[in-house]
């Protein structure tokens, strides 16, 4: 599998996830999800979600280009450390007041499954890793022969 279908392939799950979560919340458990800040309520629909989980997958999928680019040889390390801090600090927002226990656990789920996802869907690629890739689809192809499939 390509590296970049494989990135496409974790945008996907990583919008797919958060707006599973809300559906059981919102619309199948019936609990709003709601955060008070004074004299303002945030109502939290599929579209923010959406958004946020987009945000959050492109902006992963660049730096992870970035690291392969700059920093190749450190990029696993420095991506899996960076996606931790943000991870921690996108759990601040939940110490406060503002939102009660079940928007707090939807919320929280959302982010632990959008940074499970992308952390592995997004992990920087190895020289090792694309050259065992490439021998895995040329033998493929050696053995299926051009214009032939495996089920033959």
């Amino acid at each position: 599998m390509r590296v970049r279908t494989r990135r496409l392939g974790a945008v996907a799950l990583a919008v797919l996830a958060p707006v599973l979560v809300w559906l059981v919340a919102d619309p199948l458990l019936g609990h709003r999800l709601l955060i008070a800040d004074g004299e303002r309520t945030l109502d939290i629909g599929a579209g923010p979600v959406v958004f946020v989980a987009l945000l959050a997958s492109f902006s992963g999928w660049g730096l992870v280009a970035a690291l392969e680019r700059f920093a190749a040889r450190r990029a696993r390390v420095v991506w899996t450390g960076l996606a931790g801090v943000v991870l921690a600090v996108s759990f601040l927002p939940f110490t406060g007041d503002g939102m009660d226990g079940g928007t707090r656990a939807a919320l929280a789920l959302m982010h632990l499954l959008v940074a499970a996802v992308l952390v592995l869907g997004l992990l920087p690629a190895t020289a090792s890793w694309e050259r065992s890739h490439a021998s895995m689809a040329a033998s493929i192809v050696d053995r299926t022969g051009p214009g032939r499939s495996l089920e033959e």
